[in-house]
């Protein structure tokens, strides 16, 4: 029988195969809770789950919010699609 280190990332409890994987993981978890205090801390009302999943979602798209950010807005709408199945994949890792 052979033996195969994985890696868990405490934040959400998921495996991963290599460690540059569950650091890159771990790092966008780390991103979406500070994105979410932001929010949470300069906008009243907003419910606690969508604050999750606006965080996830930014942090998710960090890098095409960077460029979007540096003046291709048009970039944040053409991957949109993916985004949201990108979160769902995290919360689907989460349960």
């Amino acid at each position: 029988m052979a033996v195969k280190a994985m890696w868990l990332c405490d934040r959400d409890d998921s495996m991963f195969s290599d460690k540059k994987s569950a650091e890159e993981h771990d790092k966008m978890l780390e991103l979406a809770e500070n994105i979410t205090a932001l929010i949470e801390q300069n906008i009243e009302g907003v419910d606690e789950s969508a604050l999750e999943e606006i965080g996830l979602l930014l942090a998710r798209r960090r890098d095409v919010l960077a460029r979007a950010c540096k003046g291709k807005p048009e970039l944040l709408l053409q991957e949109e699609e993916s985004a949201g199945d990108n979160v769902a994949d995290i919360k689907s890792a989460k349960a």
